[in-house]
Parts: structure tokens; sequence; C-alpha cells
């Protein structure tokens, strides 16, 4: 904790999201303060502003990865599905170990950079099995639970909803509700995505609108958190504004930013 001039202490809590494979950012992120939050997304599937970067294209090459960004920004999700599913046959059978093979390199990197103490919740790409193999005594993996930070109480929630893209850590509506509840009442209300409000789930360069959730909405009315921190949407529409008495925040796109946003009190 920081000292201020008149010799009250101060706690710094830096924020991400979004990391897709940035590690050696990640390895700064924590740089002056008191403990690092992530709110998930490590794994880099696929680099839709350099599409040499990622799993994808590693397995496939950069002309294919070229190709299903076309596909998935023109929201040809169908087209897609079955365009992957054509590389994937020339895979083999080994699918699922391809992927582990190429997801554990990077967490391998990712969570060696964590600095200590880091509070953790998964998003909507992540292998949450994986995650306490890989996280460190410093880091601290939370989803559907609360911890206290400087005095203060957070509540992590991870994961992403279903939708047509079928990421690895998609969750059903129900589940994602029962994880909110379970977190009930807190100062600051930390989850992957936002929640479901048109400026907040908007991306502007996908020009599509992400899954926001209705049930984080609905406890933000009702519990009124002082902050809801949040990633998933790379170029909001808006990246900050109020809901009723909470502050609705749009941490970054840390993989493209590099830098952690900062919570002080």
């Amino acid at each position: 904790m920081a000292s201020t001039p008149d010799g009250d202490r101060r706690t710094r809590i830096h924020v991400v999201s979004d990391v897709h494979g940035n590690a050696r950012d990640l390895a700064r992120a924590g740089d002056g303060a008191d403990a690092l939050i992530c709110l998930g997304d490590l794994v880099l599937f696929l680099d839709y502003a350099d599409h040499s970067r990622g799993i994808f294209p590693d397995l496939f090459g950069v002309e294919n990865a070229d190709r299903i960004v076309e596909l998935r920004t023109a929201r040809r999700f169908e087209e897609a599905r079955a365009f992957q599913s054509r590389l994937w046959a020339g895979i083999g059978a080994d699918r699922a170990g391809a992927i582990e093979k190429a997801v554990r390199k990077q967490y391998a990197e990712l969570f060696a950079a964590f600095p200590a103490p880091t509070y953790a919740t998964y998003g909507n790409v992540d292998i949450p099995a994986l995650w306490q193999e890989y996280a460190g005594p410093g880091t601290t993996v939370l989803d559907g639970e609360r911890v206290e930070i400087g005095g203060r109480v957070f509540g992590f929630v991870g994961g992403g909803l279903r939708t047509p893209m079928r990421t690895p850590y998609e969750i059903s509506d129900e589940e994602y509700a029962a994880k909110i509840e379970a977190v009930g009442e807190v100062d600051v209300l930390c989850t992957h995505i936002p929640p479901e409000v048109p400026e907040l789930v908007y991306d502007t360069v996908a020009r599509r609108f992400e899954r926001g959730s209705r049930a984080l909405l609905d406890a933000i009315h009702r519990t009124r958190p002082r902050y809801a921190l949040f990633g998933h949407v790379h170029q909001p529409l808006v990246r900050r504004m109020r809901v009723g008495a909470t502050e609705c925040v749009n941490v970054g796109h840390f993989a493209a930013g590099g830098r952690p946003w900062a919570l002080e009190w």
C-alpha cells in the first residue's frame, strides 16, 4: 500500500482483461500496485488484427486464418464452422490433444508472468480445468466467489454465455446467473463479460453486439456495487458509464493496449 502526504495508507489495484497471449506486458502490469486482477481470456486462438498470431494460424497457416476471420466478421458462422471442420479433419483424431498442447504452452508463459498477489477469473476462451495446474501460490483463482482486498469486498464471475462462436468456456444463462447470485453484495463486481447494456456490448470494429449478461445487469441494479469491472468487448462503443449507483468500466483490451486499468482508494 502507498502512503499519502498526511500518512494515510492507500490501496492501488491494477486490472486487466483479454490478455490474449501478451505475456510481455503482463509481466509489468502489477508494477506500482498492491495487487493485480485479471478478468480472463489469457489464451490467444486467433489475433483478428494480426492473423499470423495464435493457435489457429500455428496449426493451419495464415491463409486459412485470413479466411476464418473473413467468414466470422461477415457473421457467416455456419460456413465458418464447416470450414473449420474440414481443417480439423486434416489434424486427425487428436484435435483435443493438439489444442491442449498449444494452450499449455501459452499458459506456462502467462501464469509465470503474473505478479503476486494476482486474483483471476476465467474468460470465455479459457480452459478452466488447466488453471490450477499453472496458477502459482501468488495467484488466487475465483469464480462465483468473493475476496477482500484492502478492506473492500471483490466478487468474481468468470466465463461467457453461449454464442454461435462456441468458445471453450461458454455456459448457460442459468449457470451464469447462479454464480452472480452466489457472489451477492460486494463493493466491486468483477466479471469477464459486461452487463447487457447496448452501449457496453457493441463492438465498433467487429460491428456486432457481443453477449452481455442480463443477470449481471439485474444484480448491479439490485446490489449497487461501487464498480462493475469487465472486458470481453475489445472495441466497445462506450468504455465507461454509470448504471444506477454503479460505475461500469470496460478495463480494456490488454492484448492491444498493454496497460492496466487502475483503481485506488
